[in-house]
């Protein structure tokens, strides 16, 4: 499983690039941001440092979306990039929230986003797309790779992301609700004839490190908030007693009154005290190392290929640190340990098997 790190654009941007580095140097593979480019810096600017600063760490949007800009722009952006150092972008994507919301804006439509993912993905490949009733391609583009991993919680979104995207992102890390979505969307992709292990699975939460638990709530409780925010649309679209999505995700917005944009991803955010203590713990990883490893263990069980750190809280650096030097290496080594075992259990049984049919 890859680990990856999400951030807010906040300046300094340098501090942006600086945590990415070391994210890196700490075992992590991917390099996240938040795209809202009103509530924060414009990550795409910050993209070419945060590479130029690293050496091998994949960097994109988690998430943007196909209202903001138009796709071709957006589609240039990660084409240049990827020109310049070597296919490492990855565009995170979705119907837009905050980045659309808070300039009076409704997020797109479905439709919307499948059109625009293959729009991303063709022209940032060099190839020939209609756009707009045109032909577009980047003449300058050569051998170019990109990849559109789709955010997604209820199931026309599910559906979709299983039929067309490369990747799926769930943006919570409650093992029961991980193997739902997970579900969901390998059984769009069978249905479409796609193969549903191709389907990367990236789960996104936050993750603080330490034994004071009442802190660590406090400081991610905003987090419970975000994911009601995108619940409510849910709750709205499908009635609050609708079957299509479990009562897991919907039942804990029962108290939420609203919610303000101007804290979106803060710690201590005012919008969030309808969160109960139970939510962030099923929703974020939270506690000791042991702790952390063992959730990460459940979540590989699953089939999640990477799990993504969102860090917003007090202790960015030091959460770097210990899942760079104790959670990472006990998870892997905890993985391969379970690996060797059944491996040995398999030859075991291999073995009897042979003897029996000699006999």
């Amino acid at each position: 499983m890859d680990f990856g790190v999400v951030l807010q654009t906040d300046p300094p941007a340098w501090r942006v690039v600086e945590l990415a580095r070391i994210a890196e140097q700490h075992g992590f593979s991917y390099g996240w941001t938040f795209d809202s480019h009103v509530l924060w810096q414009e990550p795409f600017v910050i993209y070419s440092q945060m590479l130029s600063s690293t050496h091998r760490m994949i960097v994109g949007p988690m998430v943007t979306n196909p209202g903001t800009r138009d796709w071709t722009v957006l589609a240039s952006c990660f084409a240049t990039l990827n020109e310049m150092f070597g296919n490492r972008t990855i565009c995170g994507i979705g119907r837009g929230d905050s980045a659309m919301r808070v300039i009076g804006r409704k997020p797109c439509t479905l439709g919307e986003l499948c059109e625009a993912m293959d729009v991303l993905r063709g022209l940032a490949r060099g190839e020939e797309v209609p756009y707009l009733g045109t032909t577009q391609q980047f003449p300058w583009s050569q051998g170019g790779e990109l990849e559109a991993w789709m955010a997604a919680y209820g199931p026309k979104a599910l559906k979709l992301c299983g039929e067309r995207a490369d990747g799926f992102i769930l943006q919570l890390a409650d093992p029961a609700l991980a193997e739902w979505t997970i579900g969901a969307v390998r059984e769009a992709a069978a249905n479409a004839g796609r193969a549903p292990d191709d389907l990367k699975i990236c789960v996104a939460a936050p993750a603080y490190v330490g034994d004071d638990l009442p802190h660590q709530r406090e400081q991610v409780r905003w987090f419970g908030g975000m994911v009601g925010n995108h619940v409510a649309d849910l709750v709205e679209r499908y009635g609050p007693e609708g079957t299509a999505v479990p009562s897991a995700l919907t039942d804990y917005i029962a108290g939420r009154k609203g919610y303000d944009y101007a804290e979106h991803g803060r710690s201590g955010a005012s919008h969030t005290d309808f969160v109960p203590d139970e939510v962030i713990d099923r929703f974020c990883l939270l506690g000791p190392p042991e702790a952390h490893v063992e959730r990460l263990l459940e979540l590989h069980n699953l089939g999640v290929d990477q799990f993504a750190v969102y860090l917003m809280h007090d202790q960015k650096d030091e959460t770097l640190n210990a899942y760079g030097t104790k959670i990472i290496p006990a998870f892997r080594a905890a993985v391969k340990s379970a690996t060797l075992g059944q491996s040995t259990t398999q030859a075991a049984t291999q073995s009897t098997t042979q003897q029996d049919n000699d006999a």
